[in-house]
């Protein structure tokens, strides 16, 4: 294929086409992500010659050497002592109470404790099998079915990366020198619209179906239990507030927001009696395992994204696909379902930093805002994970409950559809994910 990047003709070769059909073989027999990357980016340095192999080793290690990397596991850890010390089924008692008043009350309560739990973990798979395991069960009971209550929890838990902070915005914010703060900020917006959007699908298909009763409670009963919930869970709310307020006011980086979360969880654990010491070493090694999988994803990738640069390949893919069309809409849609069908097939740490250095030079050549495009392609990223049949998080919610995948996909496309709308919506209006910012990223 050739590329013509500004002005100088690039033909991509074996040196790019070989070492891209060897990762997606590797991926397709389930070798770890990791370790497709690298021997991808391994394969790329060597048969191009573009980059010395001496220098992979440096660039593994200072490409993870960053300050702002070490609120990954930070709020890994916090989702972890949540779940531990109890406080994360405070948050469902809290849900269930401000939706009881609906029909369809425990499916909205759902919705929103994946929410809450999303702004704090900033995970979704961890929202997912968090969420799943307290809700699944009493949906059914409630009257879903069990595909549609699995795929309910895997569209909720969607919002782990787009609701903040989450770890999906530190990351991207790594790759292309944005501040993770600025992009927390301008997420709140958009991860409020695709929690509604949920909210408002669930209500939708409960009304055409019946799957769940309720909301014949009067205004006494419904503000008395209200008050009774908030009560005697007030203090599992201190946690996101010091993180929102911390991180929104300027006080608290991301790094130190999550640290701090971290150490406000344990005491709050100590004091409830919930947490133990002989809680640490399972709870801090499920944490690793999971950091274990994020930070060498992200450590091979930056040699593959840096062959990728020397190669041309991002301005050439640019080059290409305007050479096709220059309408701004079908570049836009055009780049959204690049990432949704990324985010069918693969996890959000090795789609942003391969995908985001070549995809925000097509987004600049429209005029796109950077902000605009990061938070567009985290969300699309999102609905990609519960787009039928390959969403992750479908196989997550699967994996727990043991119901087939395609029930659970086939429940899960009116989901897809609604959320399609706000990604179409933050494509198309800058203002949704840069109303909140200063007038400099405007």
């Amino acid at each position: 294929m050739l590329f013509n990047t500004l002005n100088q003709a690039v033909e991509l070769g074996w040196d790019f086409y070989l070492p891209v059909i060897l990762f997606a073989l590797l991926c397709a027999m389930a070798v770890p992500v990791w370790a497709s990357i690298g021997v991808a980016a391994t394969a790329m340095l060597l048969m191009s010659g573009d980059l010395p192999l001496a220098l992979v080793g440096e660039s593994l290690f200072d490409g993870i050497d960053a300050f702002a990397l070490t609120a990954v596991p930070l709020f890994i850890l916090t989702g972890d002592v949540l779940v531990r010390t109890g406080l994360s089924r405070k948050f469902l008692d809290v849900a269930e109470a401000l939706t009881q008043f609906a029909k369809g009350g425990f499916g909205s309560a759902t919705v929103l404790v994946c929410g809450m739990f999303a702004a704090i973990s900033g995970s979704d798979a961890a929202g997912a099998a968090a969420v799943g395991r307290m809700t699944i069960d009493r949906l059914v009971e409630s009257g879903y079915p069990r595909p549609y209550a699995c795929a309910l929890v895997a569209a909720g838990a969607c919002t782990g990366i787009l609701i903040p902070p989450s770890i999906a915005y530190i990351i991207i914010g790594l790759v292309l020198g944005i501040s993770a703060s600025t992009l927390f900020l301008a997420a709140v917006i958009p991860g409020t619209m695709i929690l509604t959007a949920i909210l408002v699908t669930n209500l939708v298909v409960n009304r055409i179906y019946g799957y769940e009763g309720g909301g014949n409670m009067s205004a006494s009963d419904y503000f008395s239990n209200l008050g009774r919930s908030l009560m005697s869970g007030w203090y599992a709310f201190i946690v996101p507030g010091i993180i929102f307020y911390g991180i929104f006011s300027g006080r608290l980086t991301p790094t130190e927001a999550g640290a701090t979360a971290v150490i406000v969880t344990i005491i709050i654990g100590f004091i409830l009696g919930t947490l133990k010491l002989s809680d640490f070493p399972p709870m801090l090694i499920s944490s690793a395992k999971v950091n274990g999988i994020i930070l060498p994803i992200i450590a091979f990738s930056l040699p593959l994204a840096q062959a990728l640069a020397i190669m041309g390949v991002p301005q050439g893919f640019v080059y290409s696909i305007t050479a096709l069309t220059d309408n701004p809409t079908l570049l836009i849609l055009m780049m959204i379902g690049i990432l949704i069908a990324a985010g069918c097939v693969m996890e959000t740490t090795p789609n942003i930093v391969i995908l985001a250095p070549i995809l925000k030079p097509l987004a600049d050549s429209i005029g796109m805002n950077e902000i605009q495009f990061c938070i567009m392609m985290i969300t699309a990223l999102g609905v990609g994970f519960i787009t039928p049949p390959l969403g992750l998080n479908l196989f997550v919610v699967s994996g727990i409950t043991g119901e087939s995948i395609l029930k659970i996909a086939w429940r899960a496309v009116p989901f897809v559809f609604f959320m399609l709308i706000v990604v179409l919506m933050i494509a198309f209006i800058p203002a949704i994910s840069t109303t909140m910012l200063p007038d400099i990223y405007k």
